[in-house]
């Protein structure tokens, strides 16, 4: 049986506020963020588990939207892509070298063709355990690039310049 799979970001954080592009530090959600994930929850009560990068601005959105009444699992598959030595800087520095990273990781951290498979290798996983069931992954840009890679085979090349679609969650089925 297929799986039902919803992928949302995590909510708004100080850094998307100030313009930081946090790559794989931990993060810590704005007040703006902390009313989006309790909207979170409240829009996604159907699902039978929830998925969350290990970083703290997913783990608080989980947290927020989820805790006590799902169970949430970490996972440190779905975390954003390592940018290395550029973890932290500023959104448009990060943002003007993407394009050299689809395939070359950046200094110091991981390529976003190295997220794909690590979100691929997470998916298959997936595909086994909840079989016939609602899962909902929280996670980060990164993995909703690998996402639409991997279900709609746009170009990594395409996605890493693209601006993000936010939307209140993304749905695919995974065989």
């Amino acid at each position: 049986m297929p799986v039902r799979l919803i992928y949302e970001t995590h909510a708004t954080t100080v850094d998307n506020e100030t313009g930081i592009a946090t790559g794989r530090l931990p993060g810590e959600l704005s007040k703006a963020g902390r009313e989006q994930a309790a909207e979170l929850g409240e829009r996604r009560r159907g699902v039978d588990v929830v998925y969350a990068s290990d970083l703290r601005r997913a783990v608080q959105t989980a947290e927020i939207a989820f805790g006590g009444t799902r169970e949430i699992l970490l996972d440190a598959r779905l975390r954003e892509c390592d940018y290395g030595i550029y973890n932290g800087r500023p959104v448009s520095e990060v943002g003007a070298l993407r394009s050299r990273h689809v395939d070359t990781p950046w200094p110091g951290g991981q390529s976003y063709r190295q997220v794909v498979a690590e979100t691929a290798a997470f998916l298959e996983d997936v595909s086994k355990l909840w079989q016939g069931r609602t899962v909902l992954i929280i996670a980060h840009r990164a993995n909703r690039l690998a996402l639409r890679n991997l279900f709609d085979g746009v170009p990594l090349e395409e996605l890493v310049d693209a601006p993000l679609d936010w939307r209140p969650g993304w749905e695919y089925t995974l065989a």
